[in-house]
């Protein structure tokens, strides 16, 4: 489904006679993630451009610490990392490219740093549980990798490269090509860094064997075949290596490796009252690990995923819609070397249907049940339940309900030894309430919520050598997430300033003690200012006190710490920009996770070539 369906929903939002006359004003951009659109209806949505993501183009990491509210954890730069939405575990992020759910099928979540950051063109971040929608996993929040593709835009292309401490070169190259009929779209993205940084001031570290580098392939394509129906085509490639730090000179070498591949074919049908989406896709991911860095890999594992998707919409009224979901995976797995792990494949199906009201232009509703068939699991009925009320020019509230879920990974299933074949589904449920306030140029989001996950999988000794997953802890997680920005623009000067407070209780219900990695408070800081042909920003980041073992030992916690990072860069005859970043200006001394402090005061500089 292109914008044209999402742009339906503001027509019955509005008045009927925009409803059956937006014909031609949807014709110019195809969407992949064709639910997103009706999604931000109902929920507050965080969105990163790609101008926002250069700013932090270090990793994946870098963008979602100072420009979200997640929790990341990175075992220093570059090396394994995972994120935490509301006190949740990385299993519990839904990573999401296009619409597709691409969680590991054996880890059951994403490695943030082996998730590829440029290329998209825009990255949109969601708190709160989204399984009905976007099925496991999604259930503190969900992170979104977009394509788009316009048309009738002619030629375009870019160039952009780095150089950076310990290292470092990035280069990206898109380009783009689009007729009325016609849209093209090609990049590529190449990332090295020997990542030899020094902390003398945390036990002499040095982040030796800290290597990485990874290349990233997109392609996407579009053709109307005919009047409103649309045939497109997304696909990645992606091909890291990520070597993991040693303590000593004489420590032993090691190193993970990882291939992707993502195809995503679509074919929409966009009509005045009703559209559809029929999507195929093929995902497969591949990865190695060496326990001795130039010797044969030690473990491993090959995933395939095929999945099929179709999406109807249908407007009974233009205050009433109904949305039926129905998909189909197939998850084949082999595990390679230690991990024990045979050929494995499930089959897993599932039926969605949404009820959208739309009663007056500042109120509208909407009620989802969910249905997954998952082979050899029993899976919850899922459901959810959003409405949003703009009370006046200044305030609007929505509230949202939900029950979600996540199925054990293939891991958590079939590991040798230790997989356990009767794990239940992990559940949660949840409720938040989002407040907005609008007063001229300011914006301020309040939104409370409280969430409790029942037969959360923990991997615990069976005292018997091995470890072994097992359905134990209830967690209860309850807090506050709120951003306050400010936006102007005036003569030749623009202004831009957001800052977000984050507070996060999440606790173990048998022992009453708050998760290891959660903070309870963080804070997050950007502003932007332009003047003509000249940008400067700056963004800072706080991390309150983070327990790192479970009986809350604070000579073990990670302590309180603040970030922050600038930059500027001037745009010459509007197609040559050059750029300059430094990172930690405030040389601070800090760690994500214990023993793995991150770089001290870093620079860059960047240039930019548009064509």
């Amino acid at each position: 489904m292109s914008i044209k369906s999402s742009l339906v929903f503001a027509c019955a939002v509005f008045n009927l006679s925009l409803y059956f006359g937006q014909e031609k004003i949807i014709d110019t951009v195809y969407i992949f993630d064709n639910q997103m659109n009706k999604v931000k209806l109902f929920h507050k949505i965080s969105t990163l451009t790609p101008a926002d993501i250069q700013k932090n183009s270090s990793n994946l990491s870098e963008v979602l610490r100072f420009q979200s509210p997640v929790y990341i954890k990175e075992n220093g730069r570059g090396a394994v990392s995972s994120p935490s939405f509301r006190g949740t575990t990385a299993q519990q992020t839904a990573f999401v490219w296009n619409g597709i759910n691409i969680n590991s099928q054996f880890l059951g979540q994403g490695d943030v740093n082996n998730i590829a950051l440029f290329g998209y063109d825009q990255m949109e971040v969601k708190s709160g549980g989204g399984s009905v929608i976007y099925g496991s996993s999604a259930i503190g929040g969900s992170i979104h990798l977009n394509n788009d593709l316009s048309f009738n835009q002619g030629f375009n292309g870019l160039l952009n490269s780095e150089v950076a401490s310990f290292g470092t070169f990035n280069n990206f190259l898109k380009a783009s090509f689009s007729n009325e009929k016609f849209s093209f779209k090609v990049s590529g993205n190449y990332v090295i860094s020997e990542n030899d940084y020094e902390v003398p001031e945390a036990q002499n570290y040095i982040n030796r064997n800290g290597k990485f580098y990874n290349t990233t392939y997109n392609v996407g394509v579009s053709y109307k075949i005919a009047d409103r129906q649309t045939l497109s085509w997304q696909s990645q490639i992606y091909d890291a290596s990520q070597n993991y730090p040693i303590f000593s000179e004489n420590g032993n070498k090691s190193k993970y490796e990882t291939q992707t591949f993502r195809s995503l074919l679509s074919w929409d049908i966009n009509r005045n009252r009703f559209s559809n989406t029929l999507k195929t896709a093929y995902t497969e991911d591949n990865f190695q690990y060496f326990g001795i860095y130039k010797a044969p890999s030690t473990s491993g594992g090959i995933n395939k995923n095929y999945i099929v998707r179709n999406d109807f919409n249908y407007f009974i009224s233009p205050k009433w819609n109904v949305n039926v979901i129905g998909e189909f995976q197939q998850n084949q797995g082999e595990g390679l070397g230690d991990s024990g792990i045979q050929k494995v494949s499930r089959n897993v199906g599932s039926v969605a249907g949404l009820l959208r009201y739309f009663t007056t232009p500042n109120l509208r509703f909407e009620a989802g049940v969910k249905k997954d068939f998952v082979e050899d699991l029993n899976s919850p009925l899922l459901y959810s339940f959003s409405g949003k009320w703009k009370a006046s020019n200044w305030y609007s509230v929505n509230l949202n309900f939900s029950k979600n879920f996540r199925f054990p990974s293939f891991n958590d299933l079939y590991w040798t030894p230790g997989g356990n074949l009767n794990l239940r589904p992990e559940t949660s449920n949840q409720a938040d309430m989002n407040h907005e306030f609008k007063v001229q140029d300011f914006k301020l989001s309040i939104t409370p919520y409280y969430m409790r996950i029942t037969d959360m999988i923990r991997w615990l000794d069976t005292g018997l050598g091995y470890w072994a997953p097992t359905n134990t802890n209830k967690v209860e997680s309850y807090g506050l997430e709120s951003q306050l920005s400010y936006e102007k623009k005036f003569n030749t000067h623009f202004i831009r300033l957001s800052a977000g407070y984050i507070l996060t209780k999440s606790i173990n219900l048998e022992s009453q003690k708050q998760l290891t990695y959660v903070p309870l408070h963080k804070v997050f800081m950007n502003g932007d200012y332009q003047f003509k042909f000249l940008k400067v920003y700056a963004q800072g980041m706080f991390n309150g006190l983070t327990y790192t073992t479970t009986d809350e030992s604070r000579p073990k916690a990670l302590q309180p710490y603040f970030v922050m990072n600038a930059g500027a860069s001037a745009t010459i005859f509007k197609k040559y920009t050059l750029g300059f970043k430094v990172n930690n200006i405030t040389d601070t001394i800090y760690e994500t996770v214990a023993y793995y402090p991150l770089p001290k005061r870093n620079y860059s500089i960047t240039g930019t070539i548009n064509f």
